[in-house]
């Protein structure tokens, strides 16, 4: 069976697709086989990522470690059977089709509350949470008091995740190990950061996630988008010395891997 990673919030721009990316060609480069799945079906960045690494390595006459990547299949809505959902469907299709010849299956959920998300949520083995590291993202998870530092209550994206827990249960199947990922970390407003590691830590205990620190804000992301590519490429296509901050991205996706604690999982880059 292939270990799905679904990589889901329900706000944008906290780097989700990135993070899939460069998690999902880790895990092509370490010799698994990688399935890929794009559920925004408005902006498809996920998918679109991958679409422009395939053109530059066309273009270019390189290979490049790369997931497969399945855009979700059509359904006619005539064999639907009274009561199924079309979009569960298209969902349930591409996963049957990708599973067999994958060892994973990343799934990148949309910004937004979708059934997709929610269906995609309950079939995760390992669910990666991005987020930005300011208290307006922390939103997404908790509401909070005015200081910031009292928890009130969890917020509708951390109700969903325990709804799908609770169907994981029921149909026997393991616990999502759920990881939220601090990321577009950046050097200002240290006050900022400790108040934020001390509410995340909190919560943690509260609703039951692990943390893990993901990627500094680097402009070398957007640059590496155009042409489809990740950190770990940079040697393939030409860069031969790895400036500091390409190494110190480096290790902060060596120890993303690591912390996601992946079965059978090496990292060896």
């Amino acid at each position: 069976m292939a270990q799905i990673i679904v990589v889901g919030n329900e706000k944008g721009g906290a780097g989700k697709s990135t993070v899939s990316m460069h998690v999902a060609t880790a895990l092509a480069r370490m010799g698994h086989k990688v399935g890929g799945l794009d559920l925004d079906l408005r902006q498809q960045t996920f998918g679109s990522y991958i679409e422009k690494r395939v053109s530059f390595m066309e273009s270019a006459g390189v290979h490049l470690p790369t997931p497969d990547y399945m855009p979700l299949p059509n359904i006619d809505k005539a064999t639907l059977q009274p009561g199924e959902n079309i979009y569960d469907q298209r969902l349930t299709a591409a996963i049957a089709e990708l599973e067999p010849k994958c060892d994973f299956i990343l799934i990148d959920c949309p910004g937004s509350h979708t059934r997709l998300s929610q269906v995609a949520h309950s079939l995760a083995d390992t669910l990666v949470t991005p987020l930005n590291d300011s208290f307006v993202d922390f939103d997404l998870l908790a509401k909070t008091d005015d200081t910031g530092q009292k928890i009130l209550k969890p917020s509708v994206y951390s109700e969903m995740v325990w709804t799908a827990r609770q169907l994981r249960a029921q149909a026997g199947l393991s616990p999502i190990d759920w990881i939220v990922v601090r990321n577009r970390l950046g050097a200002q407003n240290m006050v900022n950061k400790k108040k934020m590691a001390a509410a995340i830590e909190k919560l943690s205990e509260r609703i039951g996630f692990r943390t893990a620190d993901g990627f500094n804000e680097r402009v070398i992301f957007r640059e590496l988008f155009p042409r489809g590519l990740t950190l770990l490429d940079l040697r393939d296509v030409g860069v031969g010395q790895l400036n500091i901050s390409n190494v110190a991205a480096r290790q902060e996706l060596r120890e993303l891997i690591n912390a996601l604690k992946l079965p059978g999982v090496e990292v060896n880059f």
